[in-house]
């Protein structure tokens, strides 16, 4: 385990060979711990309401209701804890360790039920193909705390990124947030308009939450580290419906590109990662990527961006040189 005194500022390397085994095993994990949000938290549009947040030591379900108030279950991967608080006063832990996704899953309903938090979830993980239940899963049982203490760190840098870019946008806009199902980091903006029914598929995911969640148009991007199909860690950005002009587009970087597998524009996060400024890469795409979308989908841009640097300065607001 490193000091939790982190002083590395550099953006850290993500190969997703040497590190595949634990993000498995912490992917299942956070499905058990975004599915106990989810059922105890009231439907939000487009299914915000089942998310986990970056945090200043890893991920966390923010505050979740419950009978006796609210609690919230955190995955510190600096001292390599879930912890798990309510508003009574009390407070639980499990450590993160090799261990197998069933004895995370036994062990978490366990110490929420001495904390009288009343819950049952579809023991299924989501989005994955030929899931095994939680209960059952001895297979998934990696955790090397330094990998993840650099996805984690990987994280952070870009969640800041990716609250920059947030800003410069007035009409509807998602927070910045993990979405459990595919193990992704992401912000998405909205034209305003309906958009058709989208078709609604994904393993163990009913339709019907696909299509509210696509039910209008959208500009996203995110973040995203990889499975054994496409083996590398890479930033994303998509819309819903896609112009035919869309694939076409000219964006940034260089290096980025479209996938006609995937129907989205990709950025390899090594070529973030090793760009002389990240930040301002990483800007570039998301921005350029945004405007192939408004701009063929025809989106009100004058109503719809914003520009608030003049209120930044006014009231000494931090602002990354860009």
């Amino acid at each position: 385990m490193r000091n939790n005194a982190v002083t590395n500022t550099s953006w850290p390397v993500l190969s997703y060979n040497d590190w595949k085994d634990t993000l498995a095993t912490v992917h299942l994990w956070t499905q058990i711990v975004g599915k106990i949000r989810l059922r105890k938290m009231p439907w939000l549009n487009h299914s915000w309401h089942v998310t986990l947040y970056v945090t200043p030591d890893g991920l966390s379900t923010g505050s979740v209701p419950y009978q006796d108030g609210i609690f919230q279950i955190d995955f510190n991967f600096m001292q390599h804890q879930l912890i798990i608080i309510t508003s009574m006063g009390r407070r639980e832990t499990l450590a993160l360790q090799p261990r197998t996704v069933a004895s995370f899953y036994q062990e978490l309903f366990e110490k929420l039920d001495v904390l009288g938090i009343d819950v049952s979830i579809n023991g299924m993980p989501s989005e994955i193909p030929n899931a095994i239940p939680f209960e059952e899963d001895t297979i998934h049982q990696s955790y090397d705390a330094r990998q993840m203490e650099d996805c984690w760190q990987a994280l952070v840098k870009i969640h800041n990124v990716f609250t920059r870019f947030r800003t410069r946008f007035t009409g509807k806009c998602s927070p910045v947030h993990f979405f459990w199902g595919a193990f992704d980091l992401a912000v998405t903006r909205f034209s305003g308009r309906d958009a058709p029914l989208h078709p609604g598929q994904a393993p163990n995911m009913p339709a019907a939450v696909m299509q509210e969640a696509y039910s209008k148009e959208v500009s996203s991007c995110g973040f995203w580290p990889g499975n054994e199909q496409y083996p590398h860690a890479a930033f994303y950005a998509y819309c819903y419906p896609a112009p035919a002009a869309f694939a076409e587009q000219p964006v940034k970087p260089a290096a980025a590109f479209y996938s006609t597998e995937m129907g989205e524009f990709l950025l390899h996060y090594a070529d973030v990662q090793t760009a002389d400024d990240p930040e301002a890469t990483l800007l570039d795409f998301l921005q350029s990527t945004y405007e192939a979308a408004a701009n063929t989908g025809q989106w009100d841009r004058a109503a719809l961006e914003c520009d608030l640097s003049h209120l930044e300065n006014a009231f000494g607001c931090f602002k990354e040189e860009t």
